[in-house]
This record gives structure tokens, C-alpha cells and sequence, in this order.
């Protein structure tokens, strides 16, 4: 790369602690000689107190479509209804879809219980429940859609093997709930298999996500890369990175097709504001993945090393700060000063990195959608209805009828009460009807059958098609059934 043309990235000093570390940060990689020109963009509290629920005003998108790399400090959200994450909003509106966390340790420098970890945890970035789709549907239930998709899936996995293979690393462990979600985690294990059988070169493993979070919280270093669904990933993430030492240690990248962001993991923590005391190496360590992204890798490798150095000196800010192990404690400025005195320097006894290419530029396709026959069976309608007993409601529903369609089962928050249901089950206010045929049906009879049940009087809140795809059923069943 010809280091006299300047690369032009946007940057976003956030709120809280956000200017101090972003400046820290900023000196340390115009020290490094990074060839990079900043345009600066508001984001955070201060635009949404102005009135931008979305924390970023509609001109900033401008610069993020025209630069494509996002340097972005924490921000602070205000406190209330109505503002929406800006990190959601920034990764899916600029399809980042791998988020990317690698969780070290650095003992003896930096506390931990877990001296050997090093661990990448890659995280769908776009759907699951974090696709935001939630209403309230009765008195006394709210519903959040967990989405997961073929494209999504493949996407994300792929990209967790093809980062274990350009990072040299030897397994890729996938975590997911599909002993209860057969469906959507299911099809997450389901592409995890499919790829991996592509990577004969990579061990690939699967855990079901409570006991492999356990084993991850006890044992890291059994863990090498660990690919998953977008919850598990925000909270175990955060779980990987405590447990190696401080969140606050914590770099991350947001990668899409074409458009990445850059971040520490960690909140503005307002009330250490202005006070010079603030760890900017979470920031940090993100800038160096954005570096290594720009294909800067001898850049990356000069401020990391720097930084290990730094660490390994002893000179620690203040929540890393130990007697008998760090030799000084420094402010923010301070630490920064120390890194750019160490540019050049390689640590003696944390390991060195290297970096011999980009690691995070991958061209992820997947594969076209091949459309399945897809036939329509049955509906399951839910009602609103707090008038009596499932048996009541039973009773009552099983009069409405269709050529075709016959009421299957209810179930109440997922679980069959009528009929044959048991008396100690607990229900409230929100019922799923199934109405079920033997063979297929056109949606004029589901309309049929919703007139019927509307004119009756009852509440009709939501309907789910029950379909067969290329002769399987597409739906799960009522627990207990």
C-alpha cells in the first residue's frame, strides 16, 4: 500500500469517557504513522436529546456510506422509552453482520483465573431477537420474534471459518438452544454442519449453549474460535472477555460486505469523565483491528506489540492497577504517552502478535435459495380471551370448522391445555388455536375460518400458516403433545 496516500476513516468521539480514550487512541496511531484522515461525525446523547431517536443525525450516514470504516467511541443512551440502540441500528442499517471479539489474558500483568485464554467469539450481528420485532399482544403477554435465516446463518459461519483458517486456528465451536428451538437453532447447527464439512482441515464442535457457556466460564482454553446466534453472542462475549481479565481490555469489530466498525466492548462510564483515569486499550485494540481490516498490518503489529510492551512494563491505569505487580499508575494521557515511547518494541514475555495479512476481508457469498413446495395445511390463530378455562374455550372454539380445517389443539405459552390438558398448568390471557386439515388448502379457507371465530365474538390478536415444505411439516408442535 502506498503509505503516502491517506486513508479517510469516520470517527466518533461518543460520550462519558468516549473524547479522552478516542483522543488517547488517535495520538497513538498518528505516532504509529497510520496513513489515516478522520472525518468527524456527533453521535450519542447529545443528538438524542435533540430529538434523533436513532442517536445519529440523518447527515452522518453520509460519511459512514463515503469512508466505510466507522472508529467509534462509547456512547451514553439517555434513560426512557423511545431511543433505539444506536449500535443496532449502526449494524444493521450498514449490514455488519459479523461482530468479532477476541478475549486474552494477559496474566500475570492483568488478574485473571484463566491464564491460557484466548479466545475469538464471533457473533451474528442482524436477526435473532435482535431484529427488534416485538408487540404487546393481550393483557398479560408481550411477544419479541426471534428470526433466523438460511443467508444469515451461512453468512456468519462461513465467515468463522475462514477467519479460524487465515488466523491459523484449529477449531470452530458453535453454540445454540436447538434441544428447545429445534427450528431456529436448528437451522443455525444444522449450516454449522453443512460449511464445516468444508473446512476438513478445522475440528468443529457443538454445545448446547448453557453447558458450553459453563465449560467456556471454566475452562477457555478448551475454546478456540466460538461462532453463535446474536444473544448468546452479546452475552457470552461479554462473559469471555471479564473472565480473561477486564471488559475493559476489550476490542471489537463489526464487519459487513463492505462497510466495518471499530469499538471497545465497554459503556461511556460517565462518572469517570474529565478525570484523566479512563483505560483507553479497549479503543485501542479496536483501532488495531480496523488497521489490520485496511490491510495497515505492519501498522497493527507496531501499536499491539506496543501496547503488550506497555502492559508488561507494569504500567497500568487504574482499574488494572495492583500492588506488587504493576510498577506505575497512570492516566489515560499517560498510558498513551507510554505506548507511543514503546513503538517499535516487541513484549519480552506476553506472546507478540504478527500480522502478515488482512484478516477480516472475506468475499462470504451463500448459496441461492432453492424454493421448496411449499403447501399450507392449517392456521393457528390467537385470541385474547380471559372468560373461563381452556375447556371452556375449547368447547367453545371447536365448533368452528371448514371443509378442511378442525380445531387440532390449544395451547397456552406454548404448552397443550386443551384437550386432555392437566388442571396444575397455569394459563393466562393468550391462547393458540390450531386448526389443522389432512391435506392442502387455499388461504380462502383460513378466511373462512376466521370469519367464523371473529363473528363469534372473540379476539383474534395474531395468525401463523401452518405449512409443509417439500412434503415436512414446517412447525412445531405444542409441548405436551
Amino acid at each position: 500500500m502506498d503509505m503516502n496516500k491517506k486513508i479517510p476513516i469516520t470517527v466518533a468521539y461518543g460520550d462519558g469517557i468516549g473524547p479522552e480514550i478516542m483522543e488517547a487512541t488517535l495520538r497513538i496511531l498518528e505516532a504509529a504513522q497510520a496513513p489515516l484522515t478522520y472525518e468527524v461525525i456527533e453521535i450519542g446523547e447529545k443528538v438524542y436529546l435533540e430529538g434523533n431517536t436513532a442517536g445519529i443525525k440523518p447527515e452522518a450516514w453520509d460519511s459512514l456510506r463515503r469512508t466505510r470504516v466507522f472508529l467509534k467511541a462509547p456512547i451514553t443512551t439517555p434513560q426512557g422509552g423511545g431511543f433505539k440502540s444506536l449500535n443496532v441500528t449502526t449494524r444493521k442499517m450498514l449490514g455488519l453482520y459479523a461482530n468479532v471479539r477476541p478475549c486474552v489474558s494477559y496474566a500475570p500483568y492483568v488478574d485473571t483465573k484463566h491464564p491460557k485464554m484466548d479466545v475469538v467469539i464471533i457473533r451474528e450481528n442482524e436477526e435473532d431477537l435482535y431484529a427488534g420485532i416485538e408487540h404487546q399482544q393481550t393483557d398479560e403477554v408481550v411477544q419479541c420474534l426471534k428470526l433466523i435465516s438460511r443467508p444469515g446463518c451461512e453468512k456468519i459461519i462461513r465467515y468463522a471459518f475462514e477467519y479460524a483458517r487465515s488466523c491459523n486456528r484449529k477449531k470452530v465451536t458453535c453454540f445454540t438452544k436447538d434441544n428447545i428451538m429445534k427450528m431456529t437453532d436448528g437451522l443455525f447447527h444444522k449450516v454449522f454442519d453443512e460449511i464445516g464439512s468444508e473446512y476438513p482441515e478445522i475440528e468443529k464442535e457443538h454445545w448446547i449453549v448453557d453447558i458450553g457457556a459453563a465449560k467456556l466460564a471454566d475452562t477457555p482454553e478448551a475454546f478456540d474460535v466460538v461462532v453463535m446466534p446474536n444473544l448468546y453472542g452479546d452475552i457470552l462475549s461479554d462473559v469471555a472477555a471479564q473472565i480473561a481479565g477486564s471488559v475493559g481490555l476489550a476490542g471489537s469489530s463489526n464487519i459487513g460486505d463492505s462497510c466495518a466498525m471499530f469499538e471497545a466492548i465497554h459503556g461511556s462510564a460517565p462518572r469517570r469523565a474529565g478525570q484523566n483515569v479512563a483505560n483507553p486499550s479497549g479503543l485501542l485494540l479496536g483501532a488495531v483491528q480496523m488497521l489490520v481490516y485496511l490491510n495497515l498490518t505492519e501498522i497493527a503489529e507496531k501499536v499491539h506489540n506496543a501496547w503488550l510492551y506497555t502492559i508488561e512494563s507494569g504500567y497500568h491505569t487504574y482499574d488494572i492497577y495492583k500492588e506488587g505487580v504493576s510498577r506505575q499508575k497512570v492516566g489515560t494521557r499517560e498510558f498513551a504517552d507510554k505506548v507511543i515511547e514503546h513503538l517499535g518494541k516487541r513484549p519480552e514475555k506476553l506472546a507478540a502478535v504478527t500480522y502478515q495479512k488482512s484478516l477480516e476481508r472475506f468475499s462470504i457469498q451463500h448459496k441461492p435459495t432453492v424454493p421448496a413446495k411449499k403447501e399450507t395445511f392449517g392456521v393457528d390463530v390467537f385470541l385474547h380471551w380471559n372468560k373461563g378455562t381452556a375447556e371452556a374455550l375449547g368447547k367453545s372454539v371447536e365448533k368452528f370448522r371448514t371443509a378442511n380445517l378442525s380445531l387440532n389443539m390449544i395451547t397456552n405459552r406454548g404448552v397443550k391445555v386443551y384437550p386432555d390438558g392437566l388442571p396444575e398448568t397455569f394459563c393466562t390471557d393468550h391462547w393458540r388455536c390450531r386448526f389443522l386439515g389432512n391435506q392442502p388448502i387455499q388461504y380462502a379457507e383460513i378466511l373462512e375460518l376466521l370469519k367464523k371465530v371473529n363473528e363469534a365474538g372473540f379476539d383474534i390478536i395474531k395468525t401463523e400458516n401452518l405449512c409443509y415444505f417439500d412434503g415436512k411439516p414446517a412447525f412445531s408442535m405444542g409441548q405436551g403433545q
